[in-house]
């Protein structure tokens, strides 16, 4: 059985959207073996997870730049998806209470800088 992924790639990533690529965004209709997951529609897509930003499923946080959590995420049928590059940039005041996936919010707790930073790089010392 296959389900059905409504898939949005914005700025640099809408590469990966082959001829459906327009300046600055593009959006596949993709099927998928039931009970795939985000790393499965990254590789499909053949887009390194690195080079996604935030991203959002159905409109939930699902990962940010450095916190990506949401590889093992079993998507549903229907579900849409939305991979920003690295360079769109989300000020963290709408990131703070955000609605979020289970995974990011659990990664989130857990994380001693709860994901905020200045910078993300490594290397923060210069």
């Amino acid at each position: 059985m296959t389900i059905r992924i409504d898939v949005w790639l914005y700025g640099e990533l809408a590469k990966y959207g082959g001829e459906q690529a327009k300046p600055g965004f593009a959006n596949l209709y993709l099927e998928l073996p039931e009970g795939a997951t985000v790393a499965d529609l990254l590789k499909k897509i053949q887009m390194p997870t690195e080079e996604r930003g935030i991203t959002f499923i159905n409109g939930l946080l699902s990962a940010m730049p450095g916190v990506q959590p949401d590889l093992n995420h079993i998507l549903q049928d229907g579900d849409r998806v939305a991979f920003f590059h690295l360079r769109s940039m989300w000020p963290f005041q709408y990131r703070h209470g955000a609605s979020m996936i289970g995974e990011l919010a659990q990664e989130l707790s857990s994380r001693e800088d709860k994901g905020i930073h200045h910078d993300y790089r490594h290397d923060s010392s210069g």
